[in-house]
């Protein structure tokens, strides 16, 4: 409803269309059966974010390929990448997947906590040490989840 000064909400049109709220609608040529097809389609979002995180991770611009091997490529890396990450996920989830849930952390803490792991060369009387910084929960998580260890928070340096 319009006036000449303002605008006013329809309360009984919002109430019916409330009704709608959290339904949404597809619609599919494919021969799957709904209950497929609306997990199909939420799975492509997850490769959409993962495609998204994929560049942020790598602070890549947009890629204009002309090559079909360079397309492929740029494909097969993306999807390696999906199936890494779903690897991890599976193994941060372990054999009981609801009793880790509060534990596991998603999937953007995961890569703040790795991003934040730092090494730092300190030099003192003639010595050169490498301090490691603490690692923060998801990352924690995530290395012992893929079985990688961690060097020691501080070591001596080879001299080079």
């Amino acid at each position: 409803m319009i006036s000449r000064r303002h605008f006013a909400i329809d309360r009984a049109k919002a109430e019916e269309d409330a009704k709608f709220d959290g339904v949404f609608v597809l619609r599919t040529n494919t021969e799957l059966d709904p209950l497929q097809a609306m997990l199909r389609y939420k799975q492509l979002w997850t490769v959409e974010q993962i495609f998204r995180t994929d560049k942020h991770l790598f602070a890549t611009r947009p890629i204009f390929h002309k090559l079909d091997e360079t397309i492929r490529g740029h494909v097969f890396c993306s999807f390696l990448a999906l199936v890494l990450k779903a690897e991890l996920e599976d193994r941060i989830a372990g054999p009981t997947r609801s009793a880790t849930r509060a534990r596991r952390g998603s999937w953007p803490e995961i890569l703040a906590d790795l991003d934040s792991l730092t090494e730092t060369e300190i030099e003192q009387a003639g010595k050169r040490f490498l301090v490691r910084s603490a690692p923060r929960p998801a990352a924690s998580l995530a290395l012992r989840a893929a079985g990688v260890a961690l060097r020691p928070t501080v070591q001596q340096a080879l001299n080079a």
